[in-house]
């Protein structure tokens, strides 16, 4: 994803602007890519309004029902207190004429807001070409991802892939070494790789990546899969992205080996853990490992992408690239 921090007004014309290309670059005509370059604006505007500032993101989606651009507006304001009301035009709590959110649900093909007094909130929308539906259009999507450079890098050095089957959903994320184009050099190889040979069980997709990463700087890597047909999830790893298990009821961290994947993993392993509701979330070192969901009230229940962006917003380190990537147990599409 592309992040454009909004503190001042002349920043919403950069992330306008970025939307816009980006929707470009994905094939939307000029009156799509007009809809969210519309909706860019006024979520950048309002994070200036009513929050003091906060970041966009902006990248692509890809589900079995629908494509398209999404764009996150993330602010650690005084929260929302009527979510439903700032829907409306004309509800304003900053003496606008109060168009903006009620535009971005008019413009957009799906929005999903979370917010709590004192944290902050987090918007989702989602573009489709085409006119958007009547009314909010509901998401299937059974994961979400935020991946975001380090400050002033051009490039990734994290990836992530997502393998979906009739029984599985396979799940992957991979921090090259250090950040940069090297890094981002291991990363994409890890991905390849990971795409060559879905379908084997953790332990071999690790042990092939191992050697595909000799010729690079190596990547800390883990793979989860989830049987959506039973009750379990298995997990290994090689160095240091995290694996959790969250349920209403608790949080499990799953164990990733010592090493670096293309260099030194004396054994490679996986590990079984029940799981028959909540999320697996996956995340590189990039964020830290203190966050827990107990502190979002709902959020649990909300898009993973929208999961995944707050647990960036508020527990990314910044001196690294930081990748987020939630996942649920429901059966694949």
């Amino acid at each position: 994803m592309i992040r454009v921090p909004v503190t001042e007004t002349s920043q919403v014309s950069e992330a306008r602007r970025t939307a816009a290309e980006r929707a470009e670059q994905c094939g939307f005509g000029t009156v799509d890519a007009g809809r969210v370059a519309l909706a860019t604006t006024e979520l950048a505007s309002n994070l200036i309004k009513h929050a003091g500032g906060g970041d966009i993101l902006v990248g692509g989606f890809d589900e079995p029902d629908g494509a398209g651009i999404q764009v996150l507006a993330l602010d650690k304001g005084r929260g929302i207190a009527d979510l439903a009301a700032c829907r409306q035009d004309g509800y304003s709590t900053a003496g606008t004429n109060g168009h903006g959110l009620g535009a971005v649900f008019r413009q957009a093909h799906t929005v999903e807001v979370v917010s709590w007094p004192a944290l902050g909130t987090g918007l989702l929308a989602r573009f489709e070409p085409g006119p958007p539906p009547q009314s909010n259009k509901p998401s299937r999507a059974t994961f979400g991802v935020v991946s975001v450079a380090m400050e002033g890098e051009s490039v990734c050095g994290d990836g992530w892939s997502v393998d979906e089957s009739a029984t599985a959903r396979t799940l992957m994320v991979v921090d090259g070494l250090g950040h940069g184009p090297n890094a981002a050099t291991a990363a994409s190889e890890a991905v390849r790789v990971f795409q060559r040979h879905k379908g084997h069980r953790v332990p071999t997709m690790l042990d092939y990546i191992h050697g595909g990463l000799r010729a690079t700087r190596g990547a800390a890597v883990s793979i989860a899969r989830i049987d959506t047909a039973a009750d379990g999830v298995e997990f290994g790893g090689i160095g240091n992205v995290s694996g959790v298990v969250v349920t209403p009821a608790a949080s499990r961290r799953m164990v990733s080996l010592p090493g670096t994947a293309g260099h030194i993993a004396r054994k490679i392993q996986s590990f079984d853990y029940p799981f028959d509701d909540g999320l697996v979330v996956l995340h590189s070192d990039g964020l830290s490992t203190s966050w827990s969901l107990d502190r979002y009230p709902g959020l649990l229940r909300a898009h993973p992408t929208l999961i995944a962006a707050v647990l960036f917003r508020d527990h990314w380190r910044r001196r690294d690239d930081v990748t987020v990537l939630v996942a649920g147990r429901g059966a694949a599409p």
